[in-house]
């Protein structure tokens, strides 16, 4: 059976929220993120505000520099929640295979529903349903995969829909450069241009023991998916072993200030993911990326499971705080919780007690 699956990806999300609940923001350039005098740093920002450059990660000075006349708003991440939850309902009443990434994004497995409706039918139906029922525009990839899913859902932002017809996959993504490909991140992409393999068509010509040379035990994935093969499930919440969010910066960051709300926006997207699936976990874990690619993680775990967001902010600041030396710069962060347990099941007494004291502990009370 030919799978058919969706990625859909909100525009702008936390800046898009702001526009639809304040009217007076509709049509401006809106920097969602902290103050620049405090050295924040940009959330989200409209696209009214990137087209002056302004982008997610770039310190608010800087993005005030480029873009004077933005409205700077302070996050408001329960009403991002609050919003991302009732998109969620939306994509469970198409099907429940749904494998959600963050609080503004997420695949969907339609091959069932695809049995009685058009695919693209059903795409098209998200997309006026969440623009109706919510006031936001989603932008949606389809294909046969999750990886030309979400390469076909960031081709036509905003309010994009592209379909990769069944068969098509690697002409699809064959003229797209190397670096689109999931699994293929800067680093690999400059090298594998410096040997003058620029496009995705290009990576997937090569032979097969070529792929393994240069990737090693990732090199099978990477040559299927360059040639549109991608058989990869769409995890729903029991299946997956973690939940995460992680963010790449186009700068390296240094600051405690440009990095702590970068933890906080991270730790709430996993918050959400953890409430609506109904799960709770006991280890967290921070990955880090140092500016000469250095990869490592810290985790600790907690004595009672949560899926509380101050909980794991705290934690997951606990820890990198603790990696925070003079001249260290990160290029990428991540928080993730794993270890679940049912959010539904009691705990005893001594170990609601114990999680308790260990949440006071952790944020300062």
């Amino acid at each position: 059976m030919v799978r058919h699956i969706i990625h859909a990806d909100l525009d702008a999300f936390y800046a898009a929220v702001e526009q639809l609940d304040n009217p007076e923001l509709r049509g401006k350039a809106v920097m969602v993120g902290g103050r620049p005098e405090g050295r924040g740093v940009v959330a989200t920002a409209s696209y009214e505000a990137r087209k002056f450059g302004v982008h997610s990660a770039m310190p608010m000075a800087t993005a005030v520099r480029h873009c004077p006349e933005g409205i700077i708003v302070r996050p408001r991440f329960d009403r991002y929640r609050e919003m991302s939850g009732r998109i969620m309902d939306i994509f469970r009443d198409v099907t429940p295979i749904i494998q959600p990434v963050s609080v503004d994004e997420a695949y969907l497995d339609i091959t069932e529903a695809a049995a009685t409706q058009s695919p693209i039918a059903i795409a098209i139906d998200i997309k006026e349903r969440v623009r109706r029922e919510v006031g936001l525009t989603v932008s949606v990839g389809l294909g046969t995969g999750k990886c030309v899913a979400k390469i076909a859902s960031d081709l036509q932002k905003p309010d994009g829909l592209v379909v990769v017809p069944v068969g098509q996959e690697a002409e699809f993504l064959a003229p797209l450069p190397v670096g689109a490909l999931m699994g293929v991140g800067p680093k690999s992409a400059a090298r594998l241009r410096d040997d003058d393999i620029h496009t995705i068509g290009q990576l997937a010509a090569m032979p097969d023991d070529w792929f393994t040379r240069r990737f090693g035990k990732r090199g099978p994935s990477i040559r299927d998916r360059a040639r549109g093969i991608d058989d990869e499930p769409v995890q729903t919440s029991r299946e997956a072993k973690s939940i995460s969010s992680e963010t790449t910066f186009p700068q390296d960051l240094s600051e405690v200030e440009e990095l702590r709300p970068v933890v906080d926006r991270q730790s709430g997207s996993v918050a959400s993911s953890l409430s609506r699936k109904g799960l709770t976990g006991r280890t967290v874990t921070v990955k880090m990326r140092l500016s000469d690619f250095t990869t490592f993680t810290r985790q600790t775990t907690l004595p009672r499971a949560t899926n509380d967001e101050a909980t794991i902010a705290a934690t997951a600041w606990m820890l990198l705080e603790r990696e925070l030396t003079p001249g260290r710069a990160f290029r990428l962060l991540g928080v993730g919780v794993s270890g679940f347990t049912d959010a539904t099941e009691p705990e005893s007494e001594d170990v609601v007690a114990e999680g308790a004291t260990l949440q006071r502990q952790l944020l300062g009370l």
